[in-house]
């Protein structure tokens, strides 16, 4: 759902821009608070991982693709706050490495697939933790139904911002008609990739997975015919989850997504997306304007003067995971500097205020 230059006038751009930038500041902000020290070089791989599976295009219906767009396993992961910068961190990385996705429509992508994505899937995550009973498959579920709404969420915002600044004289009507049903579609497939990366975390860390805190029913372990708390079952010597390395699921993660990005990758659907697909067919992309980035070695996923495709698009998809961990890590980490600062701030305050 990467939004082209020329889809959106300017002043339009220019506000969502100015959302973005809000968004983007607020989230900065309440990242302090989620980005705990194991958090921040998790944030950084979720970033990677959501940058690999984007390129994972898969069939949604004839002729119509459909790729993850993330905001709900970020903030299920990482927490909503980071989760909007996790997705910024890819857009951005998208549009200036890979001209995928306006550069002035960048605000625009930021609202829709960052900032709706994550508001719409952890809304309703938190809604169902509600109703369902604490457990780890609570979560797992809470998170389909979180992504699979997301999705057309975003949608019906490409659809209002169409609406306010759309270039072309297209019927707002069958816009939204063919802009949410084909997102409904792919929001299935967004709501699976989501459920089972999440399901697969809390099967070997729920302690990692930031919309689990507190919520993961514990381990049950059969002692002597009677089911038992994994904990009191334990070692003495068992080291507590708070205090394990994340190094291994970092790893394994990064891992993971540089063989998505560079290998996987080239067998993903050639068919247009959603929003190309109605753009196409709806005559909305009549003005869209060149990238800005078309001349960037990296320009649509390929690398310049490479002509095997599969080694240019593999070796393209492995820079843009290490690009996108890097930057990203550096954003979280620097974030996480400032929240141990803080807390120092707070603590020297409140020891000064009791002398």
């Amino acid at each position: 759902m990467h939004v082209p230059d020329g889809f959106i006038d300017a002043p339009v751009s220019i506000a969502a821009g100015v959302a973005a930038a809000g968004a983007v500041a607020v989230s900065l902000r309440g990242a302090r608070r989620e980005l705990e020290e194991k958090a921040a070089p998790l944030a950084g791989l979720v970033a990677a991982f959501i940058f690999a599976v984007q390129m994972l295009n898969f069939p949604v219906a004839a002729g119509t693709s459909g790729h993850l767009l993330g905001g709900a396993l970020a903030a299920i992961l990482v927490g909503p706050y980071t989760g909007v910068l996790c997705v910024s961190v890819v857009l951005l990385m998208q549009g200036v490495l890979f001209a995928d996705g306006g550069l002035t429509a960048l605000g625009v992508n930021v609202m829709n697939m960052a900032v709706v994505t994550v508001v719409v899937a952890y809304a309703v995550f938190r809604g169902l933790l509600k109703l369902l009973p604490g457990t780890r498959r609570s979560v797992t579920v809470a998170a389909f139904a979180g992504a699979l709404l997301s999705v057309p969420g975003a949608a019906v915002m490409f659809t209002l911002l169409y609406a306010l600044g759309g270039t072309t004289d297209v019927p707002l009507g069958k816009v939204f008609t063919a802009m949410v049903g084909v997102h409904v579609l792919i929001g299935i497939g967004e709501a699976v990739i989501t459920a089972a990366t999440v399901g697969a975390v809390l099967a070997v860390r729920p302690d990692l997975v930031h919309g689990a805190r507190g919520l993961a029913a514990p381990l049950k372990l059969r002692v002597g015919g009677k089911l038992v708390d994994a904990a009191s079952a334990a070692a003495p010597a068992a080291v507590p989850a708070a205090a394990r390395s994340v190094k291994p699921v970092w790893i394994t993660g990064l891992a993971t997504a540089l063989v998505l990005a560079g290998v996987v990758s080239f067998y993903a659907s050639t068919s247009p997306d959603g929003l190309e697909k109605v753009a196409a067919d709806k005559g909305i992309d009549q003005n869209v304007k060149e990238h800005a980035s078309a001349g960037s070695p990296l320009a649509d996923y390929s690398v310049k003067d490479v002509d095997d495709a599969r080694l240019s698009g593999g070796l393209a998809g492995v820079i843009g995971v290490g690009a996108t961990v890097a930057v990203g890590t550096g954003i979280f980490w620097t974030v996480r500097r400032r929240r141990a600062e803080d807390l120092t701030a707070a603590s020297t305050s409140s020891a000064t205020s009791a002398v």
